[in-house]
């Protein structure tokens, strides 16, 4: 496959599923700003909280559908495909077995967690309420997620985008129509997230039912180690998703006792900003996940070296945009969701915006590296980048700056822990290179 042939793959594949991302990530934004709108700073707190939920049941299906999907097009690429349908049914029993877990949770335990997260007596039913629907709504979310990274490894990204734009659309249509003809308040804003994942699913139906795709169920053993390669190679987009979860738990307990709910906040608009930006990573990362895998399996290192560098690139320059409106248009940014023209909330999120998106640029690089790894088989690099980024780095480094700086050492700490875990992920590049030029020497 010559340069130009990879280069314009690269921009299909990527290119197509950043707009579907984009518009993915309009779940949680349009609920923002319609929430912001009809029930002000209390409203934005409560979901701020809920947030987190949203994260672990989407990264679930995240880390289900790109681990499988990994799998499926190694498999494809070499022509294995009865191996390939028994990588789609173990996911697919995976992922029957963790909404399972969710939707309980989501009928037994949603105040307990409202509780667990920080919610007060404020905003604790609010909280309550959105938490319960999205786990009730999580089969949904995980199918639509496992379906999109399957049909998108099958060849068909338009088809994936499509249906995650329509979902989206449909989110805020209904958000709108459910909180202010409606008067739904913040079920309604909920409601309409679940509903997302339910119309982009129907979009995708037609493609099932005249059996275009490639991949099927088929009678076979749900075997562990097929489950745990799985797992293994989608660990780091679970990760990935459950860090901006775990980085909102942490900023909102020091944030509660630094600026109490009004900070809380002023940090959702930050943190939903954020989920946009980081959609974009998202997107290019999980959209060459599939000519990644399938060039890794036919041996077409050059090629796997030439997407990796047109998606670096390419989150570079979009850092780039991102931090410059950000850093200029911080006022305006902050006050389309400051509906009630809170000035404390108006400050603190301008300079947050400020401070917490010079980390982008490593952002992006860290999930890009983290996909590269593990679509070539390499998992163990992959989970080390998304662990130090969810956990190891983040936690402690807030505590430490929020301590020495305030509300701005809470910002700082996102772009300190990007760039010690894109250092880290630089050198685990070159290193995992070494050692594949040695061996293919070896071979030779």
């Amino acid at each position: 496959m010559r340069e130009t042939s990879v280069f314009r793959e690269f921009l299909k594949y990527a290119s197509l599923n950043v707009l579907g991302m984009i518009a993915l990530s309009c779940y949680i934004l349009a609920d923002t700003y319609f929430v912001s709108q009809a029930l002000g700073a209390n409203g934005l707190a409560a979901l701020n909280l809920a947030i987190p939920v949203y994260n672990f049941i989407n990264g679930s299906g995240l880390m289900i559908g790109m681990g499988g999907g990994t799998k499926y097009s190694i498999f494809k690429s070499q022509g294995r495909s009865k191996e390939a349908d028994q990588v789609f049914t173990n996911a697919a029993a995976l992922m029957v077995m963790i909404a399972g877990v969710f939707f309980l949770l989501g009928l037994f335990a949603s105040g307990p967690i409202a509780r667990l997260l920080g919610a007060d007596d404020t905003v604790f039913e609010m909280s309550r309420t959105y938490m319960q629907i999205l786990l009730l709504f999580a089969p949904m979310f995980m199918s639509n997620n496992l379906l999109l990274c399957f049909i998108r490894n099958d060849g068909a990204p338009q088809l994936a985008m499509a249906a995650m734009i329509t979902g989206s659309l449909s989110n805020v249509v209904l958000d709108y129509v459910f909180m202010f003809p409606l008067e739904m308040g913040i079920f309604g804003a909920v409601l309409a997230t679940g509903f997302a994942p339910v119309i982009s699913i129907l979009v995708m139906s037609p493609y099932l039912f005249t059996k275009k795709n490639q991949f099927h169920l088929t009678k076979c053993r749900i075997t562990g180690s097929r489950s745990i390669g799985i797992l293994s190679s989608g660990l780091p987009s679970l990760i990935t998703e459950v860090s901006s979860g775990v980085v909102i738990i942490v900023f909102n307990m020091i944030i509660l006792g630094l600026a109490g709910n009004t900070g809380v906040a002023a940090y959702g608009v930050i943190a939903n900003l954020s989920l946009v930006v980081t959609a974009i990573y998202n997107g290019i990362s999980q959209g060459v996940q599939p000519i990644l895998s399938s060039n890794y399996g036919r041996g077409s290192r050059e090629n796997v070296q030439a997407i990796l560098r047109y998606a670096v690139t390419s989150a570079v320059i979009i850092s780039a945009c991102v931090y410059l409106c950000m850093f200029f248009f911080s006022g305006p940014v902050a006050a389309v969701f400051n509906s009630e023209g809170n000035a404390t909330l108006q400050s603190i999120a301008e300079g947050g915006l400020k401070i917490y998106f010079i980390g982008s640029v490593f952002a992006g690089i860290n999930i890009i590296l983290s996909i590269y790894f593990t679509s070539t088989e390499r998992p163990l690099p992959g989970q080390i980048i998304s662990v130090m980024r969810g956990i190891v780095v983040i936690v402690p480094m807030s505590f430490l700056l929020s301590a020495i700086g305030g509300i701005a050492g809470v910002w700082a700490a996102y772009p300190a822990t990007e760039l010690v875990v894109c250092l880290t992920g630089a050198a685990l590049y070159v290193l995992y290179n070494k050692k594949g030029q040695g061996t293919a020497e070896k071979a030779s």
